[in-house]
């Protein structure tokens, strides 16, 4: 069985407070993130070893951007995400 049917997908924004390389101004972005929450009941049709893989599935969020734009608008460059976590667990 797939594993996307153990999760409910959907896409949110977070703050995060960033300093631009180029230009050392600190500002806030909004960062996109792909949340994937772990569903209640076990999908049909399963066998033994997917029933194993829901019982260890847990939900989590994985960074969708790797770059941004600074907002210093003498700067504008094109910037990495360093320094920020791409996986982060959620706990219920």
């Amino acid at each position: 069985m797939d594993e996307r049917a153990f999760y409910r997908e959907s896409q949110t924004t977070k703050p995060a407070t960033l300093r631009c390389p180029y230009c050392r101004m600190d500002n806030t972005y909004e960062l996109r993130w792909l949340v994937r929450r772990k569903v209640d009941k076990i999908p049909r049709n399963v066998d033994e070893r997917d029933r194993a893989k829901f019982a260890k599935a847990a939900s989590y969020m994985v960074l969708l951007d790797d770059k941004t734009v600074c907002k210093n608008p003498r700067c504008r460059k094109n910037f990495e995400l360093s320094g920020i976590k791409t996986t982060a667990f959620l706990t219920d």
